[in-house]
Order: C-alpha cells, then structure tokens, then sequence
C-alpha cells in the first residue's frame, strides 16, 4: 500500500489523462452499460485533472460504501480478493505514457479510477464484487477453484458485455478503459459468446494481447446469479479440473 501523491503528477500526466478521458468517453458513446454511463456522472470525473483518490473514496462511501485504496502496481491474489471483501478496490496510482494508449499489459491509475469505479457506484455490481472476494478468501488455498474465479473476474470485471435493448454493451473495466480493446471487440470477426457460468470457468485468458473472445451476459441480473452459482458449487466440493 502507498500514498497518493498528487502534486507529483506532472503538466504531462495531466494531459495523458485529459486526452484519454475525451477519446474513450467519445468512444463509448452508445457502447458502454448504462450503470456506467450513470456511475461516471455521479462520480463527477472531467477531463480536466486526475481524481483524487480521497474525493473518490468519499463519494463512493457515500454512495456503497466503497473505497479506493492506493496501490504502487499490482498486488497478489489473496490481499486483492480480500480487500475486494471488505469493500476496498485497490488503484494504481501511476499513469501510462503517451506511448501507451492504445494498451498496457498491467493496469494503471486511468484503467483503475476510470474503467472500475463507476460502476461500484452500482449497488448490484458492488454487491457482486465483494461477493467475489468472500468467495475467494474461503478458497485461497485452493489453486484450482482460485483459477476459476480469476477466469470468471476477466471475463466479467475485466473483459465483459452485457444485453442493453438487444445491444451487447461494455461493462468491462480493461474494455472501457482501452480505445485499442474496444475496437477489436466490437469487430465484426470478434468472438462474443451468450454467458455461460461452465463456459467462462474453463477459459484461458492472456494479459498480453487484446482477447480473443468475449461473453455477454443476457441481462446484468446474471452477474450476481453467476457468482452465487459459483459459491455453492464451491461449497458443495464440486470437483473442479485444471485447465490443460
């Protein structure tokens, strides 16, 4: 854990976020979920300077009870599940470079702050993620059920779509947060799979280059039912094999 410095963010990290901020709010413009659209208003986020990680935890106190929690880069499975558990998002308070728009291969501040806290303004989608890290601090020393939660996080926190008016739209944080991503998502040649629960556990995911497949869930009520499926299959010592 770190602090948040903010008058070390230079005149040119002001500007990477500022020029982000325009392009992907332009971009997903008709594209992103509606929780987003929602949470990134009541955030209050603008273009014109990096969000203290103090306001943001204030307002998403006030509005889930939420907090960001400074972190230098990522951090490992069993202290991020559970900070997910006890309602903490841990954010990276470094900035990509102008070199590194269109994709990063670790998380940063704007993919942190921009592409995952709106949407924990969203009581469901807050509940669904805390939820996720109860069920993963109860098996963290289980590397195969572990493996399967980290599956289903990419393919819904990560890398997700959801069903809005028969359009599939973006709720994935690595999605909302990267122009290159959803360009290559919304390609007509793209692979985008109805969600299923069985389906997502058994998939391989890079963090090295755009996806190669995405899945939408039907409506954003399945993200909860998806999870609680996952805990009681769990819990009944369902008997979970490795990914090859």
């Amino acid at each position: 854990m770190v602090q948040q410095h903010y008058d070390r963010y230079t005149a040119q990290d002001q500007l990477v976020w500022k020029v982000l901020f325009d392009r992907q709010t332009a971009l997903l413009h008709k594209r992103a979920c509606t929780a987003f659209t929602r949470g990134l208003q009541r955030m209050g986020f603008h273009r014109n300077a990096i969000p203290s990680f103090e306001e943001v935890s204030e307002r998403l106190g006030q509005s889930t009870g939420w907090t960001v929690v400074p972190v230098a880069g990522m951090v490992n499975d069993a202290t991020f599940f559970a900070l997910l558990a006890e309602r903490k998002f841990p954010a990276t308070v470094w900035l990509r470079s102008m070199q590194q728009f269109d994709f990063i291969d670790e998380p940063d501040l704007f993919h942190d702050v921009f592409g995952h806290v709106p949407l924990l303004t969203d009581a469901a989608y807050a509940n669904f993620l805390q939820f996720l890290g109860h069920v993963a601090r109860r098996h963290q020393h289980d590397a195969v059920a572990l493996q399967r939660l980290r599956a289903l996080y990419w393919f819904t926190v990560e890398f997700g779509l959801v069903l809005e008016d028969d359009q599939p739209r973006i709720y994935g944080a690595g999605l909302l947060s990267s122009a290159g991503e959803v360009h290559h998502c919304v390609h007509d040649e793209t692979t985008r799979h109805s969600f299923d629960l069985a389906t997502v556990l058994h998939q391989e995911f890079t963090e090295l280059r755009f996806q190669e497949q995405y899945f939408v869930l039907p409506s954003w009520d399945q993200l909860t039912e998806s999870i609680a499926e996952l805990s009681a299959l769990l819990a009944a010592d369902w008997q979970l094999k490795p990914v090859e």
